[in-house]
Parts: C-alpha cells; structure tokens; sequence
C-alpha cells in the first residue's frame, strides 16, 4: 500500500478538499530569530543550522520573484500554498508581516499561508493578523517548532521556550479558527522512545490539527556538529526511526494531518545520519511498517480509512 492509504497526509487532504493538486511553495523572508539575536539568547537552538534546509540565497529576491521561481518548478499544480519557512516567519512588526504575507496571498493561483514559527512568537496582533485571513477564506497553517514536550529537553537543546508555552498559543490558535502543525524531532539528545511517545500523548491531549515528524540531523554550523565530531553524540540509526515514527503515527486520531514523516538535508551541510540525505529511504519504509502494524490511528482504534480524492475535470 501507499503511504497515502495508511497515513492522512497533507497532499491527499489538500487533494480531496480542493478537487486538484495543491503545492507548497518555500519562501524565505529574511527573518531572524530572537534565540539568535539575543532577545531570548544566542546561538540558537543546537540543533539549527538554517542552511540545511532553506535556500539562503533566496532572502535576496522579492516574495514574488521567490513564487514564480518556485511554481516554475512545479509543473503538477495549479493551485499553492505560499510556506514561509526559514527562521522564525511571524519575528517583526505585524505591519511588515501584513505586507509580506499579502504580497504572498495576492499572486495567482495561491489559495493560502503556512507560517513557520516558534510558540514564544506569535502576539495577539499576528494571531488576529492570521484569523482575518481565514475569514476571507485562505487557507491558513501556523506550524510551531515544539520538537518535543519534555522541558528538560527544551532546556538542554536551548530551545528558548517550554512546553506550556507551546499549548497555550496552539489553543488561542484553533479558537481562532487557525490551524495548527506541530513539529517533533525524534532522536533528540537523551531521548528515549518512552519520551517520545510522552511528547505525542501531550500534543495530542492539548490538540493539533497537522504533524511534521523529522528525524534528527547532525549539521555542520551546530552546537551538535561539534558533539557529534567529538564523538558525544549518536545519529539514529533508519531503523529506530522507522520504529519510533511509526508508533506516533499509529497514536494519531484519523483527522490529524501528517504534513511530513520524514525529512531530508544537503549535504555537505548534513554530517549525519546519511539515510537523512534521502527522505523516500524512511517515506518507504515506514509505509512497509504500517502496512504491518497498522495505519494511523490503528492503536487507539479509530484507524485511517483511506479516500479516493474527487478530481476536478480539467
């Protein structure tokens, strides 16, 4: 089976409410962040190096040269969701925001806004800011970098914020009617299976409407790069993740959307785990695992029934 029969995944929920084929395009918009400009701290989070997986270079053009070059690489979609995803895409003044997010919004054929961003960053001005856009009808995604409910951990990764941070901004959010994505990061420092496992068991109690899981990366330019060369630090290993990943995903009620199950580096930047390098090695194999074990939800006995989605004619 696919692991679009097994999992809800955004492209397939994108697919059956549109009737088409809708595509993320990534945007930089030249943020920073204030666990590295000092407000909070320096550094940032020891994990981080934005290069792994954003273009840097983009942060040069305008939001609308970034969309034509983005959708020029994407010849499957007529429809877009603009992603600003680099840093911390709600960190400057709401008016900026508002300018940028609508330069977004107003090009062709973009039917909404994911927001990447931390949960110690999102005012009631950005949050009101958000929900206007839902009323008229865009399709809005704030997706918070959690990466794990354990406030030692958060601590340890120098992450800048806890977790009660993280569910109060997720609740005001959904009251809003703006939908959540919470990012976790299996394989973090000390973390154990039991911890993972503890982190979903409390993003799912506090409530979220998407999940990205990544595995963690070792990338040159991190606070980890260093513990990792000097031999300190592990990279998990295919299998664990496979493991693990697909126990969070079989935890997961029905209507939950996986945005992501995997994630994938550049090298050089990326020094480990070298499966990293691929996202489809961990895409394939946890579709093989579910397939055994059981698809989302199949743990708390409300499994994923999968949906042919409708197509619009052309």
């Amino acid at each position: 089976m696919q692991l679009h029969e097994l999992v809800n995944t955004i492209g397939q929920d994108l697919q059956r409410r549109y009737g088409e084929k809708v595509h993320k395009l990534t945007l930089h918009g030249g943020f920073s962040c204030p666990n590295r400009d000092g407000t909070i701290g320096r550094g940032g989070c020891t994990f981080c190096n934005v290069a792994s997986f954003a273009d840097e270079e983009a942060q040069v053009k305008s939001i609308q040269e970034q969309l034509i070059d983005r959708a020029g690489e994407i010849d499957r979609a007529k429809k877009y969701l603009a992603y600003f995803q680099a840093y911390t895409s709600t960190y400057a003044e709401v008016q900026v925001l508002k300018n940028m997010y609508e330069e977004a919004l107003k090009a062709a054929d973009i039917v909404g806004l994911c927001v990447g961003t931390r949960p110690d960053c999102v005012p009631d001005a950005v949050l009101d800011l958000l929900s206007g856009y839902v009323e008229q009808g865009y399709e809005i995604w704030l997706e918070l970098g959690l990466q794990t409910a354990n406030n030692q951990t958060l601590k340890r990764i120098n992450r800048g914020h806890d977790f009660e941070c993280y569910a109060e901004i997720t609740k005001r959010a959904r009251t809003l009617g703006i939908k959540v994505c919470t990012h976790l990061i299996v394989g973090l420092p000390k973390e154990t299976r039991e911890d993972n496992v503890a982190t979903m068991e409390q993003v799912l109690a506090v409530g979220t409407d998407g999940i990205k899981l990544h595995g963690l990366h070792i990338v040159e330019g991190s606070t980890m790069a260093k513990a990792w060369k000097a031999g300190r630090l592990q990279a998990p290993e295919l299998e664990e993740y496979v493991a693990i990943a697909s126990e969070m995903i079989r935890m997961t009620p029905p209507d939950v959307v996986y945005h992501r199950v995997s994630s994938a580096a550049r090298r050089p930047t990326l020094l480990a785990p070298l499966w990293c390098e691929n996202r489809w090695l961990a895409m394939t194999e946890i579709g093989r695992r579910l397939s055994s074990d059981g698809a989302q939800g199949s743990s708390i006995d409300q499994p994923f029934i999968y949906t042919k989605p409708i197509l619009k004619a052309d």
